[in-house]
């Protein structure tokens, strides 16, 4: 048996032992059945400012221990994650809190990291630590959840190693690709925030931190000559894994390997039965797990791409290329290969018919569902808002909601039938399931984030939502997916469920930056009575003390919804 065929067996041996075990509970992996291997992997997190030329354009971002991207984190399925982050931003101070995308916080909601949500923001030369179990497994990616502020730099790839639904030799780690914007998130929010309301244009398009930018054309101010591309090594005959994580700001990216196909293995921490394409289209916040068969001769250099939909977001320069060297041919050779043409029609993932989890789940059948309106549309000030059933989405700092619901004398007018409006808490009690009825009759597409939980595709289109769901037994599962734009007489639509089997408070958001800044937010509690009784770790109630403190001498520039 070859190593590949060895890894194979293992792999689908492990994924049948947990889906047996699932099997038996009649009910998805509870925290009982996620493995406790008792290892702890500490990590420490530095936040401050410092200057940057990733396309020799030099900018002052925002960084985790000096690094753009930020660190990888690491740990195997079962393993619980330590991770004490400190705020040392400065010229100007502000606060910070990191989320941990896609992980699920079974039991540990106060360590989503989301500014006025689940937790204050940490107050300058403050730290918290988040501890938390790695309770699922895959690719992904932590960013900062405090305005805007993780396109500026705070964000790098997470890594839980688990089974896979195909087998492969080499691991070729993340793959980050982002939209990169010169000018800094306050400028861009100031843009976006506006009367009249203007979009922001990302000046590049970077994998890994890289690309090359023409100064001689473009001739930015600070811009160097100086530039680079990310590169990789390919081995022939070889089965390459490469863990793609969208974590732009905006920009649909269409990723492609020039004369190669792609194998999708994993959407998001969920493997798929494996199919095959020639691009894969990555919404903002999506994590997609490939692999690549390297069928080219020894001596092969071609190119990574990928493209940033014009169609779907405001671009000067969509393009990142990035060499793929086969073992023999020379570094620095530029490739001369074509790419596969893109079809940029729609702002869409694939059909949800393609994305079929490799461990099946049937949904529970419910007959109602929640419908959600998303708009674009001015507020009184004629700001322009993006609001959902005609209520924006607008947090406070100080008062988190998730704290707020744990001390039971605040916790009665969040549970009441008409909470704070700007707040858009839905309030599902014990409910087992919940279904929400998406419908988007703006021109904007909507990656749709939900935290702490991954949820059922059951429908998607365009009109009227006919009662069909596109696979009953064993549906798609994502924590992110496309809703695309529509119109008022073609709204475009998503039919979602979730099983309430995670006790917190939730967010449930676009995942572009500018649209959760003007407020595309929802707060889903998920059995609300039972956090009053959650045990809260003193770091947390810690948070806002400092914060409190530090608010008290400091004026706080809150110019967006807030997360």
């Amino acid at each position: 048996m070859s190593a590949c065929d060895l890894f194979s067996f293992l792999s689908r041996f492990a994924l049948v032992l947990l889906f047996a075990l699932e099997f038996v509970a009649s009910r998805p992996l509870s925290p009982k059945l996620v493995p406790r291997t008792g290892q702890v992997r500490e990590y420490n997190f530095t936040v401050s400012r410092g200057f940057i030329s990733p396309d020799g354009f030099n900018k002052n971002a925002i960084l985790v221990n000096g690094l753009f991207p930020g660190p990888v984190i690491e740990a195997d399925y079962g393993d619980t994650f330590s991770i004490t982050v400190t705020n040392n931003l400065s010229d100007p101070e502000e606060g910070t809190s990191i989320h941990w995308h896609g992980v699920l916080q079974t039991g540990t909601p106060y360590y989503d990291g989301v500014s006025a949500i689940t937790q204050c923001p940490i107050a300058p030369r403050k730290s918290m630590t988040y501890t938390f179990l790695a309770d699922s497994y895959g690719s992904s990616f932590w960013h900062a959840h405090y305005s805007s502020q993780y396109i500026d730099g705070v964000f790098g790839p997470i890594i839980i190693n688990g089974p896979s639904s195909a087998a492969f030799d080499i691991d070729l780690g993340p793959i980050i690709l982002t939209d990169y914007y010169h000018d800094t998130y306050y400028q861009n929010n100031a843009l976006i925030e506006g009367v009249p309301s203007q979009l922001p244009l990302s000046d590049n398009n970077l994998i890994n931190g890289k690309n090359y930018q023409n100064c001689t054309t473009d001739s930015p101010p600070g811009c160097s000559t100086v530039s680079s591309a990310s590169s990789f090594r390919f081995e022939t005959g070889k089965l390459h894994k490469l863990r793609l994580i969208n974590a732009g700001a905006e920009g649909l990216q269409r990723f492609s390997i020039d004369n190669h196909t792609l194998q999708i293995v994993a959407n998001d921490f969920v493997p798929i039965v494996p199919y095959e394409t020639d691009v894969i289209s990555l919404g903002v916040g999506q994590r997609v797990d490939v692999i690549v068969n390297a069928s080219g001769s020894a001596s092969d250099v071609v190119w990574m791409r990928s493209e940033i939909s014009a169609l779907c977001a405001g671009v000067k320069q969509p393009l990142a290329l990035a060499p793929i060297y086969y073992s023999e041919a020379q570094n620095g050779t530029v490739p001369q290969t074509t790419g596969y043409f893109i079809n940029d029609t729609s702002c869409t993932n694939d059909p949800i018919s393609k994305s079929v989890p490799y461990e099946p789940k049937t949904p529970p059948s419910m007959q109602s569902a929640t419908l959600l309106n998303t708009t674009l549309g001015p507020n009184a000030t004629q700001h322009n808002l993006f609001f959902v059933n005609n209520s924006s989405f607008y947090g406070d700092y100080n008062s988190p909601i998730l704290l707020n619901l744990h001390n039971q004398s605040t916790a009665f007018s969040l549970l009441s039938p008409s909470p704070p409006q700007n707040l858009n808490i839905y309030n599902y009690a014990n409910a087992s399931s919940i279904r929400l009825l998406l419908v988007n009759p703006s021109g904007a597409s909507h990656p749709m984030h939900l935290h702490g939980h991954d949820f059922y595709i059951l429908a998607e289109g365009s009109g009227a939502w006919n009662g069909s769901i596109t696979n009953t037994q064993n549906p798609a599962r994502k924590d992110v997916h496309l809703l695309p734009g529509g119109t008022e007489e073609e709204p475009a639509y998503m039919l979602i469920e979730i099983e309430a089997d995670n006790s917190g408070v939730w967010a449930f958001h676009c995942h572009i930056a500018w649209h959760l800044s003007l407020g595309l937010n929802i707060n889903i509690l998920d059995h609300p009575a039972s956090l009053s009784e959650m045990e809260f770790p003193e770091d947390a109630m810690q948070t806002c003390r400092d914060w409190e403190e530090w608010t008290e001498g400091h004026v706080v520039d809150q110019g967006d919804a807030g997360p």
